[in-house]
């Protein structure tokens, strides 16, 4: 591992040129190739001159510097914390070294607002000295420097803080202590032998791209569609005493798992052309981003199909309905899910994939429910309360197609908005959110399926009105790729209509 201590005080005769000797120290003692930079020796204009920073010519010096971070692994920051932040030379350095070519690089015009991240390869951590205690510093100011330094500029080029080390106060300590911080200083340096992350954060880090990985936030929907059948054939008591419903739930939980898993592998390499990913769209890219591998994904994918079928056969079990009715609908469920973007039905690269996550997290697992706790699969109900389910789902999945258009359509996967155009989609979605509320309606009219929808359910025609008008002022015949999480978010709540109103009449 290559580091760089870069010490960022202006006086290299000072406590923090000590400290960044004794980081060296530890350095060299952990084995690791080491070397030094102090910013008051180069001689550079610290001040942008010019319209853009890569429109000023870079001193010698400071080409120098930026050969060193491009050797290093890892860059250590050694300055002190003067009026909340860093000394304006460091200041400067940042101003002219981390410049657009070199930092980073921003998107050509008309792919939309965003940036690439160059220095995404390289760790960083931070040896700030203060004159006040670091819990003031911390608690009381919010760390205003130390925040900057850490997203605003290293975060900005890709570089990962992984260590931060407030030192103080300085200015009345004792001999004694500022030997004590030395040796921790070089302790920091020696620790390096294991890498720049401690074992700690990297169990961290881990756990939170799997966290990533299973997009928890898909989850409500699919339980909700199957409480909603499970009511459906039975009263509160008798459902949540079940044995078989909270194993139907594990069964869900897992293949649901499996499935986003599954849409990660095999949709790589749609996001890792998608420059619009966000919370509903563009997969987690924890692949795309190296957080985990394809062997890890390989192995989760298998761990949570055998814990699918464990729950499954468990629930075939415990269930009071038909054994070969349940397994069928489970059998039936799992295809469709996992076949999304799994060969060989790959269903989202022939226009289907839309109506198969609509009818997977709604009719296919509401019926699940209601034979799981003995209902019959020839009784309407069940059916007839997944229909206006299955189109308040259709508007959200078809609108995520809109951020993935331009990816989906490099890498030839038809979904709706590739094959109809962005304004297709939206007259898909409108006509489709629309419908579900003229169904929920006539469903409450008629006393359709156990009285499921009261008279509250006419406020969902509102709410389709309003994501209409949205949906139009947004998506028209010049629309590309975008960002559209207010969008997603008004589509994905109107499904609450008929999710979460059944369940509370039910009740």
């Amino acid at each position: 591992m290559n580091v760089l201590v870069i010490l960022g005080h202006p006086r290299n005769e000072s406590f923090g040129g000590a400290l960044a000797d004794a980081y060296r120290e530890g350095c060299v003692q952990a084995g690791v190739d080491v070397r030094s930079l102090a910013v008051a020796d180069l001689e550079f204009d610290p001040d942008v001159h010019a319209g853009c920073p890569s429109d000023q010519p870079l001193e010698d010096d400071l080409l120098a510097a930026q050969r060193d971070i491009e050797w290093a692994d890892h860059l250590v920051f050694v300055y002190p914390n003067w009026w909340g932040t860093m000394p304006a030379r460091l200041k400067g350095f940042f101003d002219r070294v981390f410049e657009p070519g070199f930092a980073f690089a921003e998107y050509d015009e008309g792919e939309g607002a965003g940036h690439v991240e160059l220095l995404d390869d390289k760790t960083a951590e931070l040896i700030v000295t203060m004159d006040m205690p670091p819990w003031v510093y911390r608690w009381i100011y919010r760390q205003p420097g130390t925040n900057a330094l850490k997203r605003a500029t290293l975060g900005y080029a890709g570089i990962e803080t992984t260590r931060v080390t407030e030192i103080g106060p300085i200015e009345d300590s004792s001999l004694e202590e500022r030997n004590e911080w030395l040796a921790d200083v070089e302790e920091l340096g020696r620790s390096l032998a294991t890498g720049p992350k401690s074992r700690a954060t990297r169990a961290k880090q881990k756990l939170t791209a799997w966290m990533g990985a299973l997009r928890l936030q898909f989850y409500p929907m699919a339980w909700l569609a199957y409480t909603i059948g499970a009511l459906a054939a039975a009263d509160l008591s008798a459902v949540f005493s079940s044995a078989a419903y909270w194993l139907g739930l594990g069964f869900l939980f897992f293949l649901e798992a499996a499935t986003v898993f599954t849409n990660e592998y095999f949709d790589y390499e749609t996001d890792r052309e998608n420059t619009f990913a966000g919370p509903f769209t563009g997969g987690s890219q924890v692949l795309v981003d190296g957080q985990l591998s394809f062997e890890e994904l390989r192995r989760a994918i298998g761990a949570t199909l055998v814990l699918s079928a464990l729950f499954g056969v468990g629930t075939l079990f415990a269930a009071a309905g038909s054994p070969i009715a349940l397994s069928s609908a489970m059998v039936v469920l799992a295809a469709l899910a996992l076949g999304y973007t799994a060969p060989p039905l790959k269903l989202s690269y022939r226009t289907l994939g839309e109506a198969t996550v609509a009818w997977t997290h709604s009719i296919g697992v509401l019926v699940i429910g209601f034979l799981a706790v003995g209902g019959s699969w020839h009784v309407p109900e069940p059916w007839l309360l997944g229909v206006p389910f299955l189109l308040s789902v259709l508007p959200s999945i078809t609108l995520a197609g809109v951020p993935d258009y331009a990816a989906d359509r490099a890498v030839g996967k038809q979904t709706i908005a590739v094959r109809f155009g962005l304004a297709g989609a939206g007259a898909f979605a409108m006509g489709t959110a629309l419908l579900a509320a003229l169904v929920g309606l006539v469903w409450y009219g008629r006393s359709v399926a156990s009285h499921a929808y009261g008279p509250v359910i006419s406020l969902s025609l509102g709410h389709a009105l309003v994501l209409c008008w949205l949906i139009h002022r947004r998506l028209d015949a010049t629309a590309g790729s975008q960002r559209i999480d207010g969008l997603m978010l008004a589509s994905l709540s109107y499904i609450g209509w008929f999710a979460v109103v059944p369940v509370i009449t039910l009740v």
